[in-house]
């Protein structure tokens, strides 16, 4: 596909009308893209791997929320082993290269379906990023910008640890998930829907892909806090 709007809502239209789980959706440019607490983003043209993927997962409803796990650890072992970079996770949905935004990733549920989308920055120059602290794979000094090859290492990484989460559940996505963290052990603020914001340090996963929070270290006294949904934001460690 050349122009869509959002694959994620062409797929999620699709999955509605009894499409078939393994339905994939590429197009070159994105005008109407939805991220994470509803924000938009629009694509540049060929600059881009912008991809959706409808999954009906044989695994507990209860689970699906680590699906969008899978897909940052499938990318980051596809990255590495195609492009030569390596990157982290940031907890919930982002991807990093050298600390900035190369990659968000976004799930939703439609109609007994999971669409999971992926937007990657190939070839972006500085002028083209979306944000200050976005990157691309071209300014990370990937060994390949190709996105054919890209996408098709991705999907190869993604179906294998797929199947294994089906058949065995979401520990091992956790574990690869803890093993490439950029959040893990960090001092950050979590900002919830309803507008409440908490600093703590994360200190682990929950098996569903919840973030565990403590609060209050150094300070006569602890609370952990078990997060579902929320922005998180990397700090400096206060002294």
């Amino acid at each position: 596909m050349d122009i869509t709007g959002s694959t994620n809502a062409d797929l999620a239209e699709a999955a509605r009308h009894g499409a078939e789980e393994g339905r994939i959706l590429i197009a070159e440019r994105q005008t109407r893209g939805r991220g994470r607490l509803d924000r938009s983003w629009e694509s540049p043209i060929h600059a881009g791997l912008t991809m959706s993927m409808l999954l009906r997962p044989a695994a507990p409803p209860e689970q699906w929320g680590t699906l969008s796990l899978a897909a940052a650890v499938a990318l980051e072992e596809s990255l590495r082993a195609v492009a030569g970079v390596s990157v982290r996770l940031k907890w919930p949905n982002d991807v990093l290269l050298e600390g900035r935004k190369v990659c968000g990733i976004l799930a939703s549920v439609e109609d007994g379906a999971v669409v999971i989308g992926i937007g990657l920055n190939v070839s972006l120059t500085e002028a083209e990023l979306p944000a200050p602290d976005a990157t691309s794979l071209l300014l990370g000094g990937a060994a390949t910008l190709d996105r054919e090859k890209i996408a098709a290492a991705f999907l190869a990484h993604f179906a294998a640890v797929y199947r294994t989460w089906n058949e065995e559940g979401p520990s091992h996505v956790v574990a690869r998930w803890r093993e490439y963290s950029a959040t893990l052990g960090r001092f950050i603020e979590v900002s919830f829907p309803n507008g409440r914001k908490v600093a703590g340090t994360a200190v682990d996963i929950a098996e569903d892909g919840r973030l565990v929070v403590r609060r209050g270290e150094g300070e006569g006294g602890e609370e952990v806090l078990t997060v579902a949904a929320g922005d998180v934001v990397h700090l400096r460690r206060r002294d």
